[in-house]
């Protein structure tokens, strides 16, 4: 199966989800007869991923520390537990609310999984909320990098499990 990862309008009620979002894009991915619910398409999005989406990771935690920023494992537990550095804020088994809010910006990533049993699609939305200079800043320099990141998760997803 060819995986095409496609930017597409988002259909969430972003206010729902993350109110006053400034911020809001959305990508999806065609999977086929592929089986997976929210959970299952999102850890396969963010676990074991490739090097070098490990390394920005790692790179930005480093940059953002002094800033008093979180990195990634550090906050209040999450309701649905982690799956790789997303604290699970709400689950079902079509959609995944992940996230955490922070002093510099709040942000979310929903994963919905919709279509019949023969064809399936995963969406993926992210939501940010900024508060200040510093989340505005922030963000400013890592949409360059986050496009990227997500459509090469959003490929994974139609990979076999691991």
């Amino acid at each position: 199966m060819t995986t095409t990862v496609r930017e597409v309008t988002p259909e969430v009620q972003a206010d729902a989800l993350l109110a006053g979002a400034q911020f809001i894009d959305a990508f999806r991915v065609e999977i086929g007869a592929t089986g997976v619910n929210a959970r299952e398409a999102c850890t396969r999005m963010v676990v074991d991923g490739p090097r070098w989406i490990e390394m920005l990771l790692r790179l930005r935690n480093i940059l953002v520390r002094p800033f008093g920023l979180k990195t990634s494992g550090e906050g209040a537990p999450a309701p649905g537990g982690m799956i790789g550095l997303f604290p699970v804020l709400s689950e079902t088994h079509e959609r995944l609310v992940a996230g955490f809010d922070d002093s510099h910006l709040d942000f979310r990533i929903v994963v919905d999984v919709s279509g019949n049993a023969a064809s399936r699609r995963v969406t993926s939305t992210t939501l940010v909320r900024t508060h200040n200079l510093l989340g505005r800043t922030y963000l400013t320099v890592i949409m360059p990098f986050h496009k990227l990141v997500v459509r090469n998760m959003m490929g994974r997803i139609v990979e076999p499990a691991r």
